[in-house]
């Protein structure tokens, strides 16, 4: 029998565009990001073949290259963001900053269920997930902000939603001014300008809380933040929506309500587990669909 192999790129039909990094060698990559001049990229390519080494190991054993500067260029890629420690993203996005570490292994297994058993189905793609807790510290911002950086990962159109119009921690995490946000949209000062697309981490987009109003409640209640949420549900794959502490404001429980899910978070030796049961029937009670709930170590808010 006669086979053929075929070049698997003219026959394959790709799900989305190839981003510019894709289709460039490693050598085109380190240039661009001014890592190596286009003098030392040729001695390497010259060094690489007479040695028959892979271009990085090529320009490490040459000593025109670090291990980082491969990593850098490889993510690139692969289409996977790598954060430099400037970047000046929050130390809290360890989804970024420490991709191999053993906490983003754990978020990374959170990220499948939830894409199995809501982001999949029929009524994922109805709804956001907001992310709620009974009481302050116990990780809500940061399960919040580590999981939209996966799911952006993954190729996802993912947005961040900072309902939290009493302590907002978003736009600190993302680095973001947050002088303008959620709470300007709702009371319509503003518009689509206070969507913040985060740069370093593509497909990501946060829109901040904003200025802090009186009436944080009394905003979340009107009908615009539900038609708020309606409207973007047709233009990202992922919406997570941060809340205050469901246990000192009704704003957790209207904010889920207007999501249609929730994602609980309790923290080990802080979460009251009466709490957690009155939290679990008062969603329920509101027509929340409660996704699931995550044990979290941290003591981020």
């Amino acid at each position: 029998m006669n086979s053929q192999i075929l070049p698997l790129h003219r026959d394959l039909e790709l799900v989305g565009p190839v981003s510019r990094e894709t289709a460039l060698p490693i050598g085109a990559i380190l240039v661009d990001a001014g890592r190596l001049t286009q003098d030392e990229a040729e001695r390497i390519h010259d060094y690489q073949k007479k040695v028959g080494l892979p271009f990085g190991e090529a320009g490490i054993s040459m000593g025109l290259l670090t291990d980082e500067d491969v990593r850098h260029a490889l993510a690139l890629q692969f289409g996977h963001a790598s954060i430099s420690p400037d970047a000046g993203l929050g130390k809290d996005l360890v989804a970024a900053y420490e991709p191999d570490s053993p906490a983003v292994e754990h978020l990374r297994s959170l990220r499948a269920q939830l894409m199995l058993r809501w982001f999949e189905n029929d009524a994922g793609h109805q709804s956001a997930l907001a992310i709620v807790s009974p009481g302050p510290g116990e990780g809500r911002s940061y399960i919040t902000a580590n999981l939209a950086v996966l799911f952006s990962q993954m190729g996802k159109r993912t947005l961040v939603i900072d309902a939290d119009l009493r302590k907002p921690r978003q736009h600190r995490i993302f680095g973001l001014p947050g002088k303008i946000g959620l709470s300007a949209l709702l009371a319509g000062r503003a518009g689509a300008e206070v969507m913040c697309e985060i740069k370093q981490l593509p497909g990501l987009t946060v829109l901040p809380a904003g200025v802090l109003p009186p009436n944080p409640q009394e905003l979340l209640s009107r009908p615009q933040f539900q038609r708020l949420i309606q409207s973007l549900r047709g233009m990202y794959e992922v919406i997570l929506v941060d809340t205050p502490p469901a246990g000192a404001w009704a704003d957790a429980s209207t904010v889920a309500a207007r999501s249609g899910a929730a994602l609980m978070v309790t923290c080990r030796d802080r979460s009251s587990m009466p709490r957690v049961i009155k939290l679990s029937e008062d969603l329920k009670e509101f027509g929340v669909t409660v996704v699931g709930a995550v044990l979290n170590g941290a003591g981020a808010v």
